[in-house]
């Protein structure tokens, strides 16, 4: 297993970044989440899963260890593989999803693409004493971003940019869904 990359971020898309190690720049796929924290040309350290199927090998990328015990524990419930557990962690915090394991929620689940009130039943019953409890650690997603205006609003206006939206209406988008603060 590839337990963490690290090296400098050579280039940040909406689902992955490549990280070059040693000459090689290894693609690792990530929530936005954590690429919010990613800066092209800038040093990273992403905790990885590599998840090998017949066809592929898909390196995972986490902010911290963390973040990458749940995504591994997700994929031990049935029905739950690397891009659901992804998705799973994209909408979800690990605390978060913690909590509404520990407390049966199943309306946070089903925010979830691809988790319906079945699957999110199935889900809570599964991984209830999988899961544990929620560690309650604030703030331990602090990366190179602390202290800067949010990088996903940056992220998100070259992506909609480079998407043929005019630079005025990607940075009307990105006031409407900027949370209040």
């Amino acid at each position: 297993m590839i337990a963490f990359v690290s090296g400098p971020v050579a280039a940040v898309a909406p689902d992955s970044a490549v990280i070059e190690v040693g000459g090689i720049g290894m693609a690792v796929q990530c929530t936005p989440n954590t690429l919010a924290g990613l800066r092209t040309g800038e040093p990273a350290r992403l905790a990885t899963s590599l998840v090998v199927r017949e066809d592929s090998l898909t390196l995972y990328g986490f902010a911290d260890d963390d973040e990458r015990q749940v995504f591994e524990l997700l994929q031990t419930a049935s029905g739950v593989g690397p891009r659901l557990a992804q998705a799973m962690l994209a909408v979800h915090r690990p605390d978060a999803l913690r909590t509404a394991v520990a407390t049966g929620d199943e309306k946070a689940l089903t925010a979830v693409p691809g988790i319906g009130k079945k699957g999110a039943q199935k889900l809570l019953l599964e991984l209830r004493d999988r899961l544990g409890e929620p560690l309650g650690s604030v703030g331990h997603r602090a990366g190179p971003a602390a202290g800067r205006p949010p990088a996903w609003s940056e992220q998100l206006h070259e992506a909609l940019v480079g998407l043929g939206y005019t630079a005025r209406d990607a940075e009307d988008a990105v006031e409407a869904v900027r949370p209040q603060a």
